[in-house]
């Protein structure tokens, strides 16, 4: 049995003129986190007059009573190195995962719902938030229709499935859709290695996205965490690619 804490929700401080003028974010937190934890970059965007124009939408992860913590899914051990036969993989666990994203589905249908426009809506993601943003963006209902994604410090999940999850439901095998994608770990994560941050970029680039669509940043000695410099990057691309449209 599991239960859900509803998101966290912080209004724009300087509300757009129109809801067609309207911006907001989703952001998804990792494994063993709540919603209080971005809450707090957030309020840090906010007090500091970073992006007035945009709402927050901070979703929490169910409570997990056999795992003992949260999580958006059933978590694998992530070996710096690759196993010596594919078969010794650890098994990922699709149907956690696809269960968030149709939950994450359900809170970009509410902000469309509320006149926010999809170009105007941003998914991002650390760690398992990661995962989950990239699957929401590349094989939900709105693929190739939001703003931008953003993955922090996490890597791409069940890369085998995803075009497979997008023919099934009625989208191009391949990525045409030039959304603006920001990826950005730490070089000293030693949580999620470094190869599997390859391993999402070659397989991003094997779904058809291409370079000029990514923007890559690595961070000297940043361990598992959202750093200062990562955030001040973030925050610039997030203002070129949803821009103020008001004044």
């Amino acid at each position: 049995m599991s239960t859900r804490e509803p998101p966290i929700v912080l209004p724009a401080t300087s509300p757009a003129t129109s809801p067609a003028n309207s911006a907001a974010i989703i952001f998804i937190h990792g494994l063993g986190d709540t919603a209080e934890g971005p809450s707090a970059v957030a309020e840090q965007f906010q007090r500091a007059g970073k992006l007035p124009y945009m709402s927050w939408t901070i979703p929490n992860a169910v409570e997990d009573r056999d795992l003992g913590t949260t999580a958006w899914y059933m978590p694998t051990r992530l070996s710096p190195y690759p196993p010596s036969r594919p078969e010794l993989e650890d098994d990922e666990d699709e149907d956690g995962m696809l269960r968030s994203v149709t939950y994450i589905t359900g809170l970009i249908d509410e902000l469309v719902a509320q006149g926010v426009p999809e170009k105007r809506i941003v998914l991002a993601g650390f760690s398992q938030g990661h995962v989950v943003t990239l699957l929401t963006g590349l094989t939900s209902k709105y693929a190739g229709k939001l703003g931008g994604l953003v993955g922090l410090s996490g890597y791409m999940a069940i890369p085998e499935r995803v075009q497979a999850l997008r023919e099934e439901g009625g989208l191009p095998r391949d990525v045409q859709d030039g959304v603006e994608l920001f990826l950005a770990r730490g070089t000293g994560d030693r949580l999620v290695p470094k190869r599997y941050h390859r391993l999402c970029c070659e397989a991003l680039a094997k779904y058809g996205v291409k370079d000029e669509a990514l923007t890559i940043k690595e961070y000297e000695g940043m361990g598992h965490v959202m750093g200062g410099a990562e955030l001040r990057d973030l925050c610039e691309w997030l203002e070129r690619v949803v821009p103020p449209l008001d004044g």
